[in-house]
């Protein structure tokens, strides 16, 4: 065999061999187009499957947010959420300086609305209306709003700024009636506290925040005529560094499974 056969049959077989290593190499690649395993198409780790949240949360879904986050978790494995729950118009105040968070879920579409530019597009996941607690066994015997207005009442409500401190001042005004509270608290769960510890004799509250105190509070009704719905909204902040995760659990909470959590919880369907 001469040199030049030789050469030929060797450059013949590098060909195929090229020929054969060019499918195999594809189908190690990965999983999408541009043969990243483990990516999105833009080459950029899918935050969706492992990441930390931080929600900033109305004090009101203090409760039913613990029990939604730990299914949500559950379901996800590898995402860690941590919630902050505070009055509405603080949780807007961290948004505005810049608090490191990823989602935020007001009381009101008020607080959220001032935040346009700041949020993605919210969505409302639940609704709440407003009761008048007292202690336990109603020992001062109110019946309805007008019975604040006893003087020998000590009577606290929520600060106007704070969501249900606007919706409490919003039916009292409606019903033309005046009271003076020895108090005016941050958020709801401060009002609430402040009727289980025996410091007030009544307090308006969400009716869902009574309900996580029945054994200390009982609930006089509000006729619906006379009281007001609290829309709860929920959006992804732009600033967060987990967006896609941020979306996935914003939308999540209108999902069957987070409105049945919210269901069983007292809270109303949006």
């Amino acid at each position: 065999m001469t040199h030049k056969t030789l050469a030929r049959r060797r450059a013949a077989a590098a060909v195929v061999t090229a020929a054969l290593l060019v499918p195999l190499l594809a189908s190690c690649g990965g999983d999408d187009k541009d043969g990243k395993k483990g990516r999105g198409g833009d080459g950029k780790k899918d935050s969706t499957s492992s990441a930390k949240l931080t929600v900033l949360a109305a004090a009101s879904l203090t409760d039913v947010f613990k029990t939604a986050g730990a299914a949500y978790e559950k379901a996800h494995p590898g995402t860690k959420i941590t919630f902050s729950f505070a009055g509405s118009q603080e949780l807007a105040a961290q948004v505005r300086q810049g608090a490191p968070a990823d989602a935020l879920v007001t009381a009101d579409t008020k607080t959220m609305d001032g935040l346009r530019s700041d949020t993605g597009t919210p969505t409302v996941i639940a609704k709440n209306r407003l009761v008048i607690a007292v202690g336990e066994g109603n020992p001062k015997k109110v019946k309805d709003l007008k019975g604040l207005t006893d003087s020998a009442l000590k009577v606290v409500l929520a600060a106007p700024e704070v969501p249900v401190g606007r919706y409490s001042k919003k039916i009292l005004d409606a019903q033309k009636l005046t009271v003076k509270p020895v108090s005016q608290e941050p958020n709801v769960r401060a009002v609430l506290s402040k009727v289980e510890l025996g410091e007030a004799d009544a307090g308006l509250v969400y009716r869902t925040d009574a309900e996580t105190a029945t054994d200390k509070v009982d609930a006089v009704d509000i006729p619906d005529a006379q009281n007001a719905v609290a829309s709860y909204p929920a959006a992804t902040l732009k600033t967060s560094g987990n967006s896609a995760a941020a979306e996935a659990f914003v939308k999540w909470l209108a999902s069957p499974e987070a409105q049945k959590i919210l269901r069983d919880a007292g809270f109303q369907q949006p």
